[in-house]
């Protein structure tokens, strides 16, 4: 199965948004099914078959989620960092200045799910192959 590094390794050549289709590629290889990714942190939990989880720990200092959602400001900013006009620190500020406390990826289905603070889900995209 994967380990951390692995996951680190195929994470660290995101720049963009650009470049996640690429790196969902790249972990759906290494045996990843899905993970959940945390704001606040930057902590992701990633999840393979047969319920084997690794943990990749925060990766900065914890950071508040604005309680009031602002979904289409967060819609907007999120089309500008697919399109590669930002970087991942930068999205992520994104996300806890809109309410976004974390997304889900399926690799399966090949969709990302967001969520506010409630644990509502405010939007779900289809990742492009």
């Amino acid at each position: 199965m994967f380990t951390v590094e692995q996951i680190q390794t195929a994470h660290a050549k995101v720049k963009s948004g650009a470049d996640f289709p690429a790196y969902i590629k790249e972990i759906k290889a290494l045996g990843v099914t899905h993970y959940e990714a945390y704001v606040a942190d930057g902590h992701i939990d990633y999840h393979g078959r047969n319920d084997y989880t690794v943990k990749v720990p925060a990766k900065y200092e914890a950071m508040l989620i604005n309680h009031d959602l602002k979904e289409e400001g967060f819609k907007a900013q999120l089309l500008a960092h697919q399109q590669g006009k930002t970087d991942y620190l930068t999205f992520i500020r994104m996300c806890a200045d809109t309410g976004i406390e974390h997304w889900k990826i399926n690799i399966s289905n090949m969709t990302c799910s967001y969520y506010n603070l409630a644990g509502e889900e405010v939007l779900t995209e289809h990742i492009p192959q």
